[in-house]
């Protein structure tokens, strides 16, 4: 497992991935600028249309995050990546559920790429 911010990551660093977990803030109803920076970075780099890898989303906003989920989704077609679960969107300050549940989703997204499952 690999932890990176958005500024920090590359294309070599998505090619050798077995999944990506994303983990954004929503900003102005968007993906977060160093996020959105990352995807112009990596997708020539990447071949498009020939990175297939499975992903997950966790988008912590203000409002209802539907525009960081749509915009992502968006994006990642192209990839492609593949959703293997909802998205989790933590609406405000995040709790101590709202990170348990992150935790969660992390772990389960590991176990299932560790198992072959993705």
């Amino acid at each position: 497992m690999k932890l990176l911010r958005a500024m920090e990551a590359g294309a070599a660093d998505l090619q050798a991935c077995d999944g990506v977990l994303f983990v954004t803030p929503e900003n102005f109803g968007y993906l977060s600028g160093g996020m959105k920076d990352f995807f112009d970075r990596t997708y020539y780099p990447c071949v498009p249309g020939e990175l297939h890898r499975p992903y997950m989303l966790i988008v912590s906003c203000g409002n209802d995050g539907s525009g960081a989920v749509r915009q992502l989704q968006r994006i990642v077609k192209g990839y492609p990546l593949s959703a293997v679960a909802e998205p989790l969107v933590v609406k405000g300050e995040p709790d101590q559920q709202a990170l348990d549940q992150a935790a969660e989703l992390g772990l389960s997204f590991a176990a299932g790429l560790g198992m072959g499952i993705f």
